[in-house]
């Protein structure tokens, strides 16, 4: 196995940088063909969605009442609430595509990481969450491998 879609793969799981910044290092940096990188980016990038929203709400909720951690995780906690009513209040019924375009359209501070977290402080329905966030995580995927194709032919040239 080729070493470069190993750290591919692990950028791609890493918050914020997610598949934003592992698409353009697998296709400019390391030369790898571009479905094999794809697929591999999804994947890395997909496979901590569950565990966030299983899990990630449960420890901010369990930490905000520590004593060096508590005000961050309470901080983390009440941003997340204000943030996720906003956006319901916004999106109404059109939560779904919100989180997806939210996930999807890659902008710093968005993507699967805080997309699912905020999911699980809404209480949006797991299936839902996880569709919505696949989807978005595709979306910007082709965004990113679009951009990257290009720019690589524009460095080329």
């Amino acid at each position: 196995m080729n070493i470069s879609y190993l750290i591919v793969f692990l950028v791609s799981m890493v918050p914020i940088i997610e598949l934003r910044g592992a698409i353009p290092i697998a296709i400019m940096r390391y030369g790898l063909p571009v479905v094999p990188s794809f697929v591999v980016c999804i994947i890395g990038n997909m496979l901590p969605v569950p565990i966030i929203y299983l899990f990630a709400r449960k420890v901010l909720e369990w930490g905000k009442d520590k004593k060096f951690i508590g005000k961050f995780f309470t901080f983390c906690l009440e941003k997340g609430k204000k943030g996720g009513d906003k956006l319901k209040a916004k999106a109404g019924k059109g939560l779904f595509l919100a989180l997806l375009l939210f996930v999807g359209i890659p902008l710093p501070g968005t993507g699967a990481w805080t997309g699912t977290l905020a999911a699980s402080i809404l209480d949006m329905e797991f299936k839902p969450t996880i569709l919505a966030a696949m989807l978005g995580v595709l979306l910007a995927g082709v965004i990113m491998l679009t951009v990257s194709l290009m720019g690589f032919n524009i460095f080329i040239k």
